[in-house]
């Protein structure tokens, strides 16, 4: 009876855990490293000192925070760029998707495969940013709140969450805003 004991159990859910944790903490180091460039590595930077809180909450390990900004203070991180994409989901839900990327046109063509596999497009510059409101979290970070929604078609739905699910997957995708009801 494999698979049925409580260890193989503990270890599918530690599996789990630990490759959303890896995510997180590769975004964040992201985000430090972007910060740290832009800070000059000053981590009194309030930006930076954000970003870094954020890490700490999370229970990013100090050592992983420490190369994070060494890594955006080096230069070595002088590639990392953060990115916004508009697009169109299906049944024509408005979509935001921010991130930070080392490749623009690699994350770009990436996107553009996730949505048109499920019946979405990329948009160019202002066609969804207008049906949303740029604000901040309780930690700085910008989110983007729909100003109204509309409601998705019982036939979209499963593919829009495919659609959700693949982009939230993505390593340089940070977060995503829709205006679905």
């Amino acid at each position: 009876m494999s698979g049925h004991n409580k260890f193989s159990q503990i270890k599918h859910q530690k599996e789990s855990e630990d490759a959303k944790r890896s995510k997180l903490f590769g975004i964040l180091g992201k985000m430090i490293s972007v910060q740290a460039r832009l800070a000059k590595g000053d981590v009194n930077h309030p930006a930076l000192r954000a970003s870094i809180e954020k890490a700490r909450k999370a229970n990013m390990p100090k050592d992983n925070i420490e190369r994070a900004i060494a890594r955006g203070k080096g230069g070595e991180a002088g590639e990392l760029e953060e990115v916004l994409y508009e697009a169109y989901g299906p049944g024509g839900v408005a979509l935001v998707i921010a991130g930070i990327t080392d490749s623009k046109n690699r994350t770009s063509n990436e996107i553009k495969n996730i949505l048109s596999a499920h019946s979405g497009s990329l948009g160019g510059p202002g066609s969804t940013t207008w049906a949303f409101t740029k604000t901040k979290d309780s930690e700085g970070s910008p989110i983007w709140q729909a100003n109204s929604t509309m409601p998705v078609a019982d036939s979209d739905k499963e593919n829009f969450g495919k659609l959700l699910n693949e982009l939230e997957d993505h390593a340089d995708i940070q977060s995503i805003s829709h205006n679905a009801g």
